[in-house]
């Protein structure tokens, strides 16, 4: 089943419709549906896809020839290239006169095995660039060799590509795509435990409940999601223990540098240099309060929801998650669940306001959000907005968040009002997300003001669905 991705479907063939060489690098985690785009992108297309493989230059070359050979013949020949320039070369020369698309996926593994193929590449780009009407797109999971070997300005090919792709997880509105079956809270439950990764939302099953969910994928040691998060950072990075151990330390509640270095008994400079790593492949994020751009108060979060999930949950129960004790555990996970959910409710609120925005229908043209927190002068102690989003210096919006089962009063509104005053903004707009729904005296309150916005997670869902 292929979902989504229209907008880097779209830029691709308007590529391809230029008729003229053209360079496309399309790069991004593993499991985030790279290869499946660029399949659905091929399908109808006259195109040659190869696939490297983690081996040495000459099986690399083999099957490349063996591809570019079926495609020429129509049939698989015991036969191969010189070289890898002779190939590409050939190729090169076969999109003389016609349209040709040539997919090199996991380029990474081509590359490393031949140390030359990238100057090659940067030779023949700049002696058939003017002639062929190749499109060439180079593909790659090690986003970190891609920047510095292909995207880089010291790279051999730098300069050479006309487009760039960066494949992201699916948003909270394309992850619903895949449930139809879910209720609207499930939905966010199962956004939640996988995030928006193609390869893990097909994990899911939305004929059976949140709960079974859990069990069968978190909860189970034969489930493919069991073990996944450790295998990743096996394939992404050098010393996996200590990644580990600075992920689960976030995912348990520490946020600071400080409280990460105490948790994982590492100095500050060291778990750093892990942290930056860990950025790089989008899996944490370091926040700053809105509007400060470099802050003593800068936490740091795990950015990726299956890794938050399943470090939350599935480290400090796997021994009896071992031996089988699915229904135990769930009995253990179940009370923190809407706790949990609490972060991931205030993303999706985010996007519904990207959502608003892009559509024309924001009352405030914020040109970003994100959370602020600090000291509340008024009562000397520590607050939190979940967003804020500044138009200009006279306006902004702030938000509240709240995924409970009780319906949301007046004094959330109130608190939200008297923490927006802390800010000197003439225009503010509130918005109030609720699970299920508001007290009538927050109604009437928000009624009389005129500039609060309360929204209920259904009619979210509507909008952004």
């Amino acid at each position: 089943m292929f979902v989504g991705r229209e907008r880097e479907l779209e830029s691709l063939n308007k590529l391809y419709t230029s008729d003229r060489f053209e360079f496309v690098v399309i790069y991004g985690r593993r499991r985030v549906g790279k290869t499946a785009l660029i399949n659905q992108f091929i399908s109808d297309k006259s195109a040659i896809y190869f696939m490297g493989v983690e081996s040495n230059a000459k099986q690399n070359l083999e099957n490349f020839s063996q591809n570019i050979l079926e495609f020429g013949t129509g049939i698989q020949a015991d036969t191969a290239f010189v070289s890898f320039q002779a190939a590409l070369e050939y190729v090169f020369k076969l999109a003389g006169e016609e349209r040709l698309i040539l997919a090199i996926d996991e380029y990474p593994y081509v590359a490393r095995s031949s140390k030359s193929l990238a100057s090659t590449l940067q030779l023949l780009i700049d002696k058939y660039k003017d002639s062929s009407k190749l499109m060439l797109i180079l593909c790659g999971s090690s986003m970190s060799y891609m920047e510095d070997h292909v995207l880089a300005y010291k790279a051999p090919l730098y300069g050479r590509r006309t487009s760039q792709m960066k494949i992201l997880p699916f948003d909270f509105a394309d992850t619903c795509r895949y449930f139809k079956d879910f209720s609207s809270a499930d939905k966010a439950m199962a956004y939640g435990m996988v995030g928006g990764t193609p390869q893990y939302l097909l994990q899911m099953d939305d004929r059976l409940s949140i709960e079974d969910n859990i069990k069968n994928t978190f909860l189970n040691p034969t489930s493919s999601l069991f073990e996944e998060p450790e295998n990743l950072l096996k394939q992404e990075v050098r010393e996996p223990a200590l990644y580990n151990a600075i992920i689960t330390a976030i995912a348990t509640g520490a946020s600071r540098m400080v409280e990460i270095s105490a948790k994982v008994g590492e100095d500050s400079s060291v778990c750093a240099a892990y942290l930056k790593n860990l950025m790089a492949l989008g899996l944490v994020q370091k926040e700053t309060p809105y509007g400060e751009k470099v802050s003593r108060k800068s936490i740091y979060a795990v950015d990726d929801n299956m890794f938050r999930f399943w470090y939350r949950f599935v480290p400090e129960n796997s021994s009896m998650i071992s031996r089988g004790a699915a229904d135990l555990v769930y009995k253990r996970i179940e009370p923190h669940l809407s706790d949990y959910m609490g972060k991931v409710f205030e993303e999706i609120c985010r996007q519904y306001l990207w959502k608003l925005l892009l559509s024309g229908e924001s009352p405030v043209q914020f040109k970003d959000l994100g959370r602020w927190w600090g000291t509340d002068p008024s009562t000397r102690s520590q607050a939190e907005i979940d967003i804020m989003g500044e138009q200009d210096k006279d306006t902004a919006l702030f938000g509240e968040c709240k995924w409970t089962n009780k319906k949301v009063d007046a004094g959330v509104l109130e608190t939200l009002i008297r923490r927006s005053k802390m800010f000197r903004y003439r225009g503010v707009y509130l918005y109030l997300f609720a699970k299920n729904g508001f007290t009538k005296g927050c109604i009437e309150a928000a009624g009389r003001m005129g500039n609060v916005a309360l929204v209920q997670y259904r009619e979210l869902l509507e909008k952004i669905t």
